[in-house]
């Protein structure tokens, strides 16, 4: 496979900050050559813009506008096959908590150009690793130049909702969600597209056992003597049952296999992945995660498949109890099986206006946190943050002219 252009330098391109009533400024070039050690928050500062003021009489719960960065690949080389040997691992653990992650600095502009770079893993059982740039675009420019884990995560009474029947679980949102032939929950992100946690695929060292010939589950009505669903004879099917496609490639963050030893890595649990077709099912787009204080009631919402409930699809709600830059915080009930649901949230969309929900974290696991030296676990779910945008809607999309809007 030929790799993708290469970007000529080292460069970031960053808007003049200009105030709302000037003419915008042309662009500044800040040349990164010799600064390896540049902080990313300058990066970070200039992703987020537009937030939208609580205290307006006809306020209603608005998705922000974002100055988008773009994560372009730089290179891209063949890697060693691997050899699929790791056990499939249906949740996560840390200890390291909202106050940990909070204290971690963050990443320098080298780093998070390690963290973005990224694996692809093709059926066939090839690999390849791809370097990335990070730049900051002004809005339709063109081309840059340059302890132990217990079993239950159920928070006192069990608020989860089992889904049933096929005028439920064949509508919108519920049909988004997917199930992983490793056992994980996937979300469809695009005709051809599911996003999942990473850790359902790859264990931080090597890919689990399954993943060379994995296939994405889609829900269908089972009905007996072979009638279809659109048969006016039939008559209530019996159950639903999975119908499978395979995955043509995934796509696996670095950050995750890189920083999987020391907590970075759970900032960066998700994955990519491509199917071999369509799915002609409506999907959900991603968005860049609002903060928790933006969001409809401090609320998140997601579906799965949870391993206690098996064939069952499982939906739940709940607030926000913390969030760091990369992760949230929050104590939904959720079982194992449910790992990689997409998290999602339905807000006012002021170009078209209407509201659309959009998937702006990936739930990842469970984690016991130090409170005042008295532990308290939660379940966290990954954000995607204006970087993590921006590389997933490249891996999606193919080119960064159509992710400019977060």
């Amino acid at each position: 496979m030929s790799p993708p252009p290469l970007m000529p330098s080292l460069t970031i391109l960053l808007p003049y900050l200009a105030f709302p009533h000037q003419t915008p400024k042309p662009w500044v070039v800040l040349s990164m050559a010799g600064t390896p050690g540049h902080p990313i928050f300058l990066l970070l500062l200039l992703c987020a813009v537009g937030q939208v003021s609580p205290y307006s009489t006809h306020w209603k719960p608005t998705w922000p506008a974002y100055r988008l960065p773009v994560v372009l690949p730089q290179s891209t080389f063949n890697l060693a096959k691997p050899d699929f040997g790791a056990e499939a691992k249906l949740e996560v653990s840390s200890s390291c908590g909202p106050q940990c992650h909070k204290g971690t600095p963050l990443p320098t502009y080298e780093e998070a150009k390690q963290y973005l770079s990224y694996e692809t893993l093709y059926a066939n059982g090839s690999r390849t690793e791809t370097q990335v740039g990070i730049y900051v675009l002004r809005s339709g420019e063109g081309q840059p130049s340059g302890k132990s884990r217990r079993k239950r995560q159920i928070y006192g009474y069990d608020s989860r909702f089992s889904i049933f029947g096929k005028d439920f679980l064949l509508n919108y949102p519920f049909s988004t969600s997917v199930k992983l032939s490793t056992g994980c929950t996937g979300t469809l992100v695009a005709e051809k597209h599911v996003l999942t946690a990473a850790h359902c695929i790859h264990d931080g060292k090597t890919y689990v056992k399954g993943t060379q010939k994995l296939r994405v589950g889609f829900l269908k009505p089972k009905f007996k003597d072979g009638r279809g669903a659109n048969d006016s004879r039939s008559a209530l099917p019996e159950k639903m049952k999975f119908q499978w496609i395979r995955v043509k490639r995934t796509h696996v963050p670095k950050g995750w296999i890189k920083g999987n030893a020391n907590d970075i890595g759970m900032d960066y649990d998700y994955a990519l992945l491509e199917l071999k077709k369509p799915h002609k099912r409506k999907f959900m787009k991603i968005g860049v995660s609002p903060p928790a204080k933006q969001l409809p009631g401090g609320r998140i919402h997601f579906s799965g498949y949870d391993n206690d409930r098996p064939g069952n699809l499982v939906y739940r709600f709940c607030d926000v109890q913390d969030e760091t830059y990369d992760l949230l915080y929050q104590q939904c009930d959720a079982q194992p099986g449910a790992s990689g649901s997409g998290v999602y949230v339905r807000m006012w969309k002021r170009q078209q206006q209407k509201w659309e929900r959009k998937i702006i974290g990936i739930f990842s696991g469970h984690q016991w946190v130090d409170v005042n030296g008295s532990p308290q676990d939660f379940n966290v779910a990954v954000r995607i943050t204006p970087l993590k945008y921006a590389q997933i809607c490249y891996w999606i999309k193919g080119n960064y002219v159509d992710c400019r809007e977060g």
